[in-house]
Order: structure tokens, then sequence, then C-alpha cells
């Protein structure tokens, strides 16, 4: 229990140090975002009523006013109010977060498949020329951006064979490249540990020890290598979803798709400081979550400590 309590403990730092370091540096930013939004001549808004706006965002408060009306906004549910067009924060994520959920989701999942098949490959396979091919891959896919893993999709597929249409696609077709996109930069350096921690474990003494009575690879594979060999795994797969965040906001724009990653695109663009503030929040709240459930995941696949935790 005092384990689980330090652990969240913890996780509050973070996501606290996140909204104080994304406030700062947001507030640093050069010029005016209100003026730079109200103040254009096309609105046509008169002084008084640049004023009442300014007020309304707190604008021209002390920044430690503004931190504390965005802190207790925050505490009470309440983000603020995009400086774009009006509208909720909160409105614009909930109505962008299914879309990113569901193609990171989707992503990390079959990034997860293609490492453990690549892993598994590259150390048990069949041939040695595979195997050796197999552990070539991922330190070229890790150093390669998704970008251009994008472009490169769309122009082979969509362009040039016309599997994938890129106007008028339905549903699960728009979801097939950026899928694969954004899954390739994950499934990378999961299968690069993976391996590692196969070939690690395998020369432990009760993996010698069960081959000597005769166990195959793949009994030595499910039984004695994989429960140990996932751990390292874990680890990095947590890590590994700020690149997923980061992922979904290029691969959305790559595919123009919607999404939290187009979301932030747009605000950038505009210098909508409350939809970026969340979004960074957010994204923190997603990465402390993700992470602490892989710390609380450790002691159920690893007995040693559970010993530990419970001495």
């Amino acid at each position: 229990m005092g384990y689980i309590l330090r652990r969240l403990g913890q996780a509050v730092v973070v996501v606290l140090a996140a909204f104080i370091g994304a406030f700062l540096l947001l507030q640093a930013l050069p010029g005016d975002a209100v003026s730079a939004r109200y103040e254009n001549p096309e609105l046509g808004l008169s002084a008084a009523q640049i004023a009442d706006i300014r007020a309304a965002y707190g604008a021209d408060d002390p920044i430690w006013v503004q931190f504390w009306g965005t802190l207790r906004g925050y505490l009470a549910g309440e983000l603020g109010y995009s400086l774009q067009n009006g509208a909720s924060v909160s409105t614009l994520l909930g109505a962008a977060l299914p879309d990113t959920v569901l193609l990171a989701g989707i992503g990390f999942a079959v990034a997860v498949g293609v490492a453990v098949l690549v892993a598994t490959l590259a150390t048990y396979g069949p041939f040695s020329w595979l195997r050796s091919l197999l552990r070539g891959l991922p330190p070229l896919f890790v150093s390669i951006p998704v970008f251009w893993i994008g472009i490169v999709l769309i122009q082979v597929f969509s362009f040039q064979l016309g599997l994938v249409p890129v106007i008028n696609a339905s549903p699960a077709q728009a979801l097939v490249l950026p899928v694969i996109a954004i899954s390739i930069p994950i499934a990378a350096p999961l299968a690069q540990i993976l391996i590692r921690s196969i070939d690690a474990t395998g020369t432990e003494a009760y993996v010698t020890v069960s081959r000597g009575r005769g166990a195959g690879p793949g009994w030595l594979l499910t039984h004695d290598v994989a429960r140990n060999a996932v751990l390292p795994a874990l680890t990095i797969a947590g890590v590994l979803f700020g690149e997923l965040v980061g992922g979904a906001v290029v691969t959305e724009a790559v595919f123009s798709r919607p999404g939290l990653g187009t979301l932030t695109q747009q605000a950038v663009a505009a210098r909508d400081t409350p939809v970026l503030q969340a979004v960074v929040v957010i994204s923190a709240v997603a990465y402390v979550v993700i992470n602490l459930g892989v710390d609380l995941l450790y002691p159920v696949l690893d007995p040693r400590l559970r010993k530990e935790l419970r001495a």
C-alpha cells in the first residue's frame, strides 16, 4: 500500500510540474495572444469590446493571478475557452480525443504485435539469414521519422498502387496507413529491447538447465524466457507512450485526420494558449497513468518485487 501511495504522489508531482512548465513557457512567448487574435482590423472590434475580451481572459492580470485562476479552473474541471473561436476547451478536447485514442490504441496494439513477432523470429527463427535480417530491421526503423514513413506510405499505397484511397475512404480504410505509420516507430525500439532481453534471459542458469533436460525452443520461450524478458519491454513501452502522442500529432497532420494532433496544430498556428495548455496537461496525465500502470504491473510479473514490497 505504501508503494502505491508513493507512486501516486510522484504521479501528482509530475502532472503539476507539467502544468507549471507549460504555463510558464506559454506565458514567455513573445507578444500577446489575445491581442494578436482580437485586435485584427478585419474583425472590426471596438476598443471597448477588445477590453472586455481581455478582461474575460484575464490577459491584463498579473502572472501569478492568471496562474492561480488557471489552476483553480483545472482543479474544478474547467479548462478555459479557446482564443481562436471562443469554444470551451473541454468541448474541443472531447471532440478530438476519441479519434486520437482510437488511432493511438490500434497503433500501439499493432506495434506490440509486430515487435513480439519480430523478436521471436529474430531469436528462434528457422533460418539464420531470416534471424540476421530481422535483427537488422529495428535499428533501421528507429532512425526513420514518422512523417517520412507517412509520406512514403501515401505515395506507394495510395498514389502508385491505388490500394488505399485518399479521398472518400471508409473509416476502416482511413485508419490503415496512419496505423502503420504510427506503429513502426513504436515497434522498432520495442523489438530491439525484446531481442536483447530474450538473448540475456536465454543465458540464465535456469534456462540452461531446462535446455539440458531436453526442452525445445517453443517450450523455453513460453515457460522460462517470455515472462522475464517482457519486463524491460514494459518499461520502454511506458516511455514510448510520449512518442506515441507526438507521433499521433504528426500522423494526423500528414494524413489530414481529425484528432488531438490536428487540434494542436491549429492551436499552435493561432497561438491558442488555453488549448495548448490543456493538450500538454492531458498528455502528461495520460503519460503518468500509463507509466503508473506499468509500475504497478511489475510486482505482478516479478515475484522478487512482491517479496521486496512485502518486506
